[in-house]
Formats: structure tokens, C-alpha cells, sequence
């Protein structure tokens, strides 16, 4: 039986990888098999901060609460009167206006890869259905394509892997993975993220998955006809192997993709003013804002910004403050420019870049991670998982800036009031973008498969 190893002398499958077809998959096939309602926006920015960022230091402080649940951290006024913010999150305090805080979000559920799963699915799942939910990205692409010759779900680098053992969540699922996201990062430098790792400038790993093998240049592949030819032959190959179209079409399109100049300036971070990337901040989530943001200018329909487990800090929001993970206590950690600090300044100038240029009216900007932090620091000065209560926010495409929907009780354990599940951040993203919320899709052998099993658009939040 013939293979994928026999495509071609040129170009094998490992090579493809490396230029990265396969990351593009059927992210960049336009497929429109649901009828949209009116859209509300364009595309979509997911601020996904994978770990359980804690609330008490960021968007609901409590500080009438004893040292112990309040921890060390101040509380400071916002652009909303009575609405306060931990003292490391004074840009988001002063933009406040621009965006709508949910205090009320609730996974109910607390352990990492089940809440992590379904917060990129919108989907309840058990624990043999890690991997098998499409995220929401997948989804998006399936149903809306691609546009200006960028795929339809991408994620900047999309090198987080949650463990032990490490898992790679950005999926499409049951849709196939023609409907993985093109991830920018290309593969992870250190896949249990565990240890320290040299890192490289932080735009060349966002970009591995634009760059050429050694030894292949821009033109050689531009006047390579022979290359052409071995895609022509592999699709041959798969076809006669039962792969079908969507393979052939696949590795077309990684290619093409490739080939285009604006395309890759579009990824091309050295073309942002000095001015503009210190604005961001020098840091891994400052850049890969910007990154998004430079994204969705170009005509991205859907971008996850993933920061979560990194080679460098560890797992950056799952403070325990366990031996191993080498942490300070977590009022002192959240000030760490990688941390909650940094956070505060990237979402912030984002906000307000897209603001400035125009994009926040059509650009539905979610903050979001898999669950809160316990109300009560634990003995060594970190908290653990929190599937009660959380804050997440959302902004642009018409929503309701200047707002607080959901509150915590006096500790911030439980929601008092109207909650927000996975499920609803899901529909409120499909309905911003006009697809309907009853669309039924297909898996890989033809069953039909409801796109949202339950959640609804949250109300009030437009």
C-alpha cells in the first residue's frame, strides 16, 4: 500500500510539518455550511491564559476579607465608581469603560484538562473526551473559512500542553484535524514544560511555522516546478489511498500560503514601531498581542493568544506554590512582569490599539482561562484549582463596556447573582460572529453532531 512517505524525493512528510502545511490543515478552506445570522463582528481575539488565573489578585479583590483570603496585594479604584481592582492591574482599572467584566464565570469543575477542554470547546467533557471536542476556533474555521489568505483558526504560538502527561488541546476533534489551528510556535521547546530552557527572541519562535527547512529559500521554492509536481503526486497517492480531497487540498494550501508576501508580513513583528512594541511591553504576552492584533488587521477571522505553560516560568497561572514548581508567594508573583502585571499591560494596550485603529467595533476581544483560584491561600502561600467562581471579560463588536456582570460573595468562593459556564462564552462567540446557535455538524464518518449541546449568549452583554 502506498504512503505518505512515497509522495515525493523532494518534499517529504517531516518537511511539511517543518514548513508548516500541516499546522494550516483545513483551517484555510473556505467551508460556509451554515446560514449566518447578522454578525456583530469580524473576528475574534481569545486572550487564553491557560492554568486558572486567580481572581482575588486581578479582577475581584476582596478587601474587607481577613489577610488569608484577601492576601497582600491593595485594591485600586477603577474608571468604574465602586468597582475596584487588585493593585497589579492598573491599565485594565483605567480602561475599564472599554470592556465588560464577567465576575460570575463557572466551570464547576476542577481539574485542568476537563476545564481547559471545555473552555476551548464550549463543550461538557468527560475524561476520555479530552481530545475529541473541536475547540471553538475549529468550528469558527469549518463553518466561515479563511480570509485574505490566512487560515481561519490560529493560535499564537499554541504551544501550551497541559500535564502530566502533556496534552496539546488545540484540536479539531471530531471535525479532523484538516480543523487543528495553524500554530505559530510550530512545536514546543520543551514539552512537559517542567524545566528551564534557553529560549529564542520570542517573534522567531512565534514564527517557526512560517520558516523554510534549511536550505530552502523563497525563491527556490517559487521556481522549484518539481515541487509543484510532488504535491501533484501525493495527492494522487492519497487519493488512491481513500484520503480523499481534503488532504490534497490541505497541503495546497499550506504551500500557497507560504508563497504569499502579505501573508507573511502579516506575521512579521519587526514591522511594528519601537514605539508600538514598547507600548505592548517587551515581554512574551506583550508581543504576542501585538501579534493578534497585527492578525486580525490583515483579515484574521479567529486568533487565540495562548499563554499558559511556559519553558521559561513554568506553569504560569496554576500557583500552588508546591515545591516543585520554585514560585513565590502569590502577591509576589503577580507582580513578576510575566505575570499578572504584564498581563495588565498587554490587554490593555491591546484594547486600545484596536480602538485607535479602528478594529474594536468589528473585533470581539475575549479574555478567558479554565477557572479561578481558592478563596483561601493554602499553607504555602499559593491557592489551588477553583471551578466556583472566576473573572473572565470580553470587548468590541458592540459589547457593553463599563460594566460588572456577576458578583462573588464576600470571599470570592461562590457566584451570587447571574453566572457565566464555557458553554455561554461559546454561544456568545458564535453569535457575535452570525453563525446560528442550532447548527448541526458532521464528524469524520458522516454523524450528525450538534455545534453547542447547551450555553446561550450572555445577556446584557451588548
Amino acid at each position: 500500500m502506498s504512503t505518505l512517505r512515497e509522495w515525493s524525493p523532494f518534499l517529504n512528510r517531516r518537511d511539511l510539518l517543518k514548513v508548516g502545511a500541516l499546522g494550516v490543515a483545513g483551517s484555510v478552506l473556505p467551508f460556509a455550511t451554515a446560514a449566518p445570522n447578522e454578525a456583530r463582528a469580524k473576528s475574534v481575539i481569545v486572550l487564553w491564559m491557560a492554568g486558572g488565573v486567580t481572581h482575588h489578585e486581578s479582577f475581584d479583590p476582596k478587601p474587607e476579607a481577613p489577610v488569608e483570603i484577601r492576601g497582600a496585594l491593595s485594591s485600586i479604584n477603577t474608571a468604574i465608581p465602586g468597582v475596584k481592582f487588585s493593585e497589579v492591574m492598573p491599565n485594565l482599572a483605567r480602561e475599564l469603560k472599554r470592556f465588560a467584566l464577567i465576575r460570575g464565570f463557572v466551570p464547576y469543575d476542577n481539574d485542568h484538562f476537563m476545564s481547559q477542554a471545555y473552555a476551548l470547546s464550549g463543550r461538557r467533557v468527560g475524561p476520555l473526551q479530552i481530545t475529541t471536542e473541536p475547540n471553538v476556533g475549529s468550528i469558527v474555521s469549518k463553518l466561515l473559512g479563511s480570509r485574505n489568505g490566512l487560515p481561519g483558526y490560529i493560535t499564537v504560538p499554541g504551544t501550551t500542553r497541559p500535564g502530566p502527561p502533556p496534552k496539546n488541546l488545540f484540536v479539531g476533534g471530531w471535525l479532523g484535524q484538516e480543523h487543528d489551528p495553524f500554530s505559530t510556535g510550530g512545536r514546543p521547546k520543551n514539552e512537559d514544560f517542567t524545566a528551564e530552557v534557553s529560549e529564542a527572541p520570542e517573534e522567531q519562535f512565534q514564527q517557526q511555522a512560517l520558516n523554510f527547512p534549511e536550505g530552502i529559500t523563497l525563491d527556490r521554492m517559487s521556481n522549484r516546478q518539481s515541487l509543484r509536481n510532488a504535491f501533484d503526486h501525493g495527492c494522487r497517492v492519497i487519493e488512491q489511498n481513500g484520503m480523499a480531497q481534503a488532504m490534497g487540498r490541505h497541503y495546497h494550501a499550506g504551500f500557497e500560503m507560504l508563497m504569499s508576501a502579505n501573508v507573511r508580513q502579516a506575521f512579521d513583528l519587526s514591522r511594528e514601531p519601537d514605539k508600538v512594541r514598547d507600548h505592548y511591553g517587551r515581554t512574551k504576552i506583550g508581543q504576542r498581542c501585538l501579534m493578534a492584533r497585527r492578525l486580525v488587521e490583515a483579515g484574521a477571522r479567529f486568533v487565540l493568544v495562548d499563554y499558559g505553560y511556559d519553558p521559561e516560568y513554568g506553569n504560569l497561572w496554576d500557583n500552588h506554590n508546591a515545591a516543585v514548581q520554585k514560585h513565590p508567594p502569590i502577591g509576589e508573583i503577580a507582580k513578576k512582569p510575566w505575570h499578572l502585571v504584564g498581563t495588565d499591560r498587554a490587554f490593555a494596550s491591546l484594547l486600545t490599539d484596536l480602538d485607535d485603529r479602528g478594529k474594536l467595533d468589528d473585533t470581539l476581544v475575549v479574555f478567558l482561562t479554565e477557572f479561578g483560584r481558592t478563596p483561601r491561600i493554602n499553607a504555602q502561600g499559593g491557592r489551588d484549582h477553583w471551578g466556583w467562581a472566576g473573572s473572565i471579560f470580553f470587548a468590541g463588536a458592540g459589547v457593553k463596556g463599563g460594566q460588572v456582570i456577576g458578583a462573588t460573595d464576600r470571599q470570592g468562593a461562590q457566584v451570587v447573582g447571574q453566572t457565566c459556564t464555557p458553554g455561554d462564552v461559546a454561544a456568545t462567540i458564535y453569535h457575535a460572529l452570525g453563525i446560528p446557535l442550532k447548527t448541526v455538524l458532521t464528524d469524520r464518518q458522516g454523524r450528525e453532531i450538534a455545534m453547542l449541546p447547551d450555553g446561550k449568549p450572555i445577556p446584557g452583554l451588548w
